[in-house]
């Protein structure tokens, strides 16, 4: 590809701009090749590759088509989910003179395009995603005029309603009528009903409901929340103790796409269009998580004439995409309260059978420190992965600004390199180097699905086994991550697998959090800032040897080469913070750490949001050193 399109080169004298638009052009072609494999043609064909024209840049269906048309009827357009690039077929000489390198306008962003010839149009094989067992879209189930009526009901002028429980969360507004829905326990206080009823508006849409047969009690309990764009709801199941079987949401205003995600990993998104009715019966009301990833676009089925048949409403087709701008939104929630025990079938969810409702929210017996692996593995299954699990898109909202050591570890990797950034949360980091093949894992796979929503390669691992060849990676980063490892066996094998995966002078970025959060007497930005979402790290940079013949540690040296001249590594760290009883505590944020090893509350909102703890365990001055320092192969640069 690469003589072919330089050879396409006529010598001819051209503008200043005319060989900028060809570098980039040539560039582009490049890219396609080493990172997707797209072959472009060096002569002109019916088909082209229109780079930075893809979903994954912004770029939705009816925008690209609208300046494609321009130059000639377009026969088909094919936009991959989350990929920078679309393909179309048509008359495409024209577009390839006239369109290169000229700039398109997408809401308030604009992308330069860059089109390049290709034998045939690459289209994955479109995927059915069925709606999980039990639930029903019923499109349309209110009118305009209903829905205006409904709107108007609810009053949001007050800030602090009591008779309606109102609530200003991080990510949405939420009233409740009949009873309240307490988000500290996950639960409602049966005893304790509000004073105001269901709206007097809502009684016609539920009497349909029930003549239709969708419910067969009338709900006594209402959740109203309201979305702006970007706005979303964690992952979560209705706690079953809490309320009956169906659950209907009204969905008015603005579509989205709301998420269903199975515990064996499967996802169905399901679009919600304004004015409709969702059903949630059964399995997917007892074992499906649902869900709103906060974000300002999302994908759906187009409804261009030119689409090939009708689309059903909640299968995904990879070829006939376009994005849909959110707008506010407003959900109406009815349920139905629970008087007795739930006996579902589905126990592992139930937590009228013994599941939690979320990952220890209230602490009733705080854990112990672990005495084994498999008390390791249930410590941070417990108190990390269900965590990171349940809390992921709050999570990823507050993760969107890369570390500045970070991006300057990335940006001096040479192009062409392999990155692996083990723990990559929602993959803010993946894309700060474009010229690298970045690739990242996480132990959640609801960070995993953001990162695929981003564009970005990552999938589901354990960092304690990457299922990547040894020696494959010119660099590995793992972001505050080794630091929820229980065990110090545990944490010692993480970094062992961090050089398992380097090749031979292969360098490595660890952070992890620090215990000491004062220096010389002056407090970290932590213990000051209100708003700082972390503590302060310690950042290691190591590399494995030139000559090293065994990559993975099991020779080598054995060494540390640390730049901080007064740092000596001990055989064994003095460490009076360990926990003494054998139970963790509860961290207090915003205050200095008192033990090594505990329990942080995540403070995803206000009061009124469920409260997750996570297990740490903070690294004392010179103990990542240390870890470092016992895996053979590994050098400490600086830190």
């Amino acid at each position: 590809m690469d003589c072919n399109v330089e050879s396409n080169v006529k010598a001819i004298k051209k503008s200043k701009d005319e060989k900028k638009v060809l570098r980039k052009q040539i560039k582009a072609s490049h890219t396609l090749l080493k990172h997707e494999g797209i072959v472009t043609a060096p002569q002109p064909t019916k088909s082209l590759v229109v780079a930075n024209g893809g979903l994954g840049n912004g770029v939705s269906r009816e925008e690209l088509s609208a300046v494609l048309k321009e130059m000639g009827e377009v026969e088909t357009l094919v936009m991959p989910p989350h990929k920078p690039y679309a393909f179309a077929t048509f008359s495409a000489r024209k577009a390839h003179t006239h369109l290169n390198g000229q700039k398109l306008q997408c809401g308030e962003n604009s992308v330069t395009l860059y089109l390049s010839y290709v034998n045939s149009v690459i289209c994955e094989e479109e995927l059915s995603l069925h709606f999980p067992e039990g639930l029903v879209l019923l499109e349309d189930f209110v009118s305009s005029e209903e829905e205006a009526l409904l709107l108007a009901a609810i009053d949001w002028s007050s800030t602090n309603d009591v008779v309606t429980a109102q609530k200003a969360l991080k990510h949405r507004r939420v009233k409740h009528y009949g009873f309240e829905f307490c988000y500290d326990n996950n639960n409602i206080d049966k005893d304790k009903p509000l004073h105001a009823g269901l709206p007097v508006e809502c009684l016609p849409v539920l009497e349909r409901c029930l003549k239709n047969g969708h419910i067969i009690t009338m709900p006594d309990q209402l959740t109203v929340n309201q979305y702006e764009s970007g706005q979303g709801i964690p992952p979560h199941v209705d706690t079953h103790s809490a309320f009956e079987d169906t659950i209907l949401s009204l969905s008015l205003g603005s579509k989205v796409v709301m998420e269903f995600r199975h515990p064996d990993g499967r996802v169905v998104p399901v679009v919600l269009p304004g004015r409709s009715l969702l059903v949630m019966k059964g399995e997917s009301r007892y074992l499906w998580t649902h869900g709103i990833t906060p974000r300002k676009f999302d994908m759906v089925p187009s409804c261009d004439p030119q689409s090939s048949a009708d689309i059903t409403p909640g299968l995904r087709t990879n070829s006939n995409l376009t994005l849909s701008k959110r707008d506010t939104r407003t959900s109406f929630t009815f349920r139905k309260i629970r008087h007795e025990p739930c006996l579902c079938a589905f126990r592992s969810a139930c937590d009228s059978q013994g599941a939690p409702t979320a990952p220890s929210p209230s602490l009733p017996s705080p854990p112990s420190l672990p005495c084994c692996h498999a008390d390791a593995a249930r410590l941070e299954e417990e108190y990390v992965h269900r965590v990171y699990n349940a809390i992921a898109s709050h999570f990823s909202s507050t993760r969107h600004s890369p570390w500045p050591r970070v991006c300057h570890f990335l940006s001096s990797l040479p192009a062409g390199g392999v990155l692996a950034d083990v723990g990559c949360g929602n993959g803010k980091y993946l894309g700060v180097n474009t010229e690298v093949i970045a690739v990242g894992c996480d132990r959640s796979s609801a960070l995993v699905q953001i990162c695929t929503e981003r564009g970005f390669q990552a999938f589901v691992s354990d960092a304690l086994s990457v299922p990547l060849r040894t020696a494959v990676c010119d660099a590995c980063i793992s972001i505050a991550v080794i630091h929820h490892f229980s065990t110090q066996e545990r944490r010692l094998a993480a970094v062992r697998e961090l050089v398992r995966l380097l090749k031979p002078g292969g360098q490595a970025l660890i952070y992890v959090w620090a215990f000491e959060q004062e220096y010389n007497k002056q407090k970290s930005k932590y213990l000051k800032d209100q708003n700082k979402q972390c503590p302060e790290n310690q950042c290691l940079i190591f590399d494995t040897p030139e000559d090293s013949q065994e990559p993975n540690g099991e020779s080598g040296s054995n060494s540390i080469g640390c730049l901080k001249d007064n740092y000596k590594p001990e055989d064994n760290i003095q460490d009076p913070f360990k926990v003494t009883d054998g139970k963790l505590g509860v961290h207090t944020n915003r205050t200095a750490f008192n033990t090594q090893d505990l329990l942080v509350p995540n403070s995803c909102s206000n009061n009124a949001a469920p409260v997750f703890h996570r297990y740490y365990h903070v690294f004392q001055q010179g103990e990542l050193e240390q870890l470092c320092g016992q895996v053979a192969g590994a050098k400490v640069l600086r830190r």
